[in-house]
């Protein structure tokens, strides 16, 4: 990474909060009361945390757990092979589940998550995602609730990083590397 690398805004801090609480007031109307929300980390804590909040707002007091699953490692494309790096807690049998993640790409990470809460008995496993970039896809995978779709663009802030930076940033981001 060049030092003076440059990221410019794609979706606003006031535009990422608007749209969580939309997402949030429609999915406190479609999903049962009893939801467990798993947030897949570590992308995903900005977008679950204030995600959780606005769900609260809207009446939804949801239950919620954490699973680690790592493709990328320090790298900017998904490797096609998920560990789980950190498992949930929660007995997710007979329980619909709301999987939150930071962005929806190749597909190979969250059909991962799903089949396995399936395999663990969940009643029907939901699919969130702050952002969707159905190009990218390589697993037969739609996302339930999405908060936008984005371009063939590498993405930072509000969560998602480049090896680990640029995730404290209020804004999504487009990463224009200096020469």
């Amino acid at each position: 990474m060049a030092n003076r690398t440059t990221v410019s805004i794609r979706f606003s801090a006031a535009e990422i909060a608007t749209r969580v609480e939309d997402m949030a007031a429609d999915l406190s109307q479609k999903l049962p009361p009893d939801t467990l929300v798993v947030s897949v980390l570590k992308g995903s804590f900005v977008f679950a945390a204030d995600l959780i909040r606005a769900l609260s707002r809207a009446g939804a007091d949801w239950a919620m757990d954490f699973i680690t699953l790592s493709s990328y490692g320090a790298g900017t494309q998904s490797s096609g092979q998920v560990r789980v790096v950190r498992d949930i807690v929660d007995d997710v049998r007979d329980r619909d589940v709301l999987l939150v993640d930071d962005i929806l790409e190749s597909g190979l990470t969250l059909s991962f998550a799903r089949n396995l809460l399936k395999e663990r008995g969940a009643r029907r496993v939901w699919i969130c995602t702050l952002l969707d970039k159905p190009h990218k896809r390589r697993a037969d995978l739609k996302a339930d609730f999405v908060g936008f779709e984005a371009g063939d663009e590498f993405l930072v802030g509000y969560g998602l990083d480049w090896a680990h930076r640029f995730r404290g940033l209020p804004y999504i981001g487009v990463v224009e590397a200096a020469a």
